[in-house]
């Protein structure tokens, strides 16, 4: 089944770009929608807003979020992005279900069982190590809990 997806995570340097451009390649080639604040805005957008750009990003991400049916989120680093944070927890308050993506071999959970915040980890529907378990997670969407907004 395709899916909207949006696609959070860290987009500050050019790995991190990369990666991301990579997936949505991945998810689109399987056949999903995919929407990221990377794609959602231009670079002249965000310039004309002025002051006003904090205000244009953060509209842009919530709708993005707001018209998905499923998020994926970037979880690499010592600790999740707070953008991705807020995105996790916002798509989870509103009942869409949240796939996490971790490629980093680090640990970054509170203790031996999580791999990352628990916070974080517990608005998950899913979580894998690789675009090709992300997949295959997607795959099992209509199956994932969610809560009522």
């Amino acid at each position: 089944m395709s899916h909207t997806i949006y696609q959070a995570g860290p987009f500050f340097s050019e790995a991190e770009l990369t990666f991301h451009r990579r997936l949505a390649e991945r998810l689109r080639e399987a056949g999903h929608s995919v929407t990221w604040p990377g794609g959602m805005l231009t670079e002249a957008q965000i310039e004309a807003a002025g002051p006003d750009a904090p205000h244009l990003i953060f509209n842009a991400g919530r709708e993005g979020i707001n018209h998905c049916t499923a998020v994926v989120a970037l979880l690499d680093g010592q600790q999740v992005d707070d953008g991705t944070a807020w995105e996790v927890g916002y798509a989870y308050a509103r009942g869409i279900p949240v796939y996490g993506l971790r490629t980093d071999a680090r640990n970054a959970g509170e203790t031996q069982y999580n791999h990352v915040n628990s916070m974080i980890e517990g608005g998950l529907a899913g979580y894998v190590r690789s675009m090709e378990d992300l997949v295959s997670e997607l795959g099992k969407i209509d199956d994932a809990p969610r809560l009522r907004p």
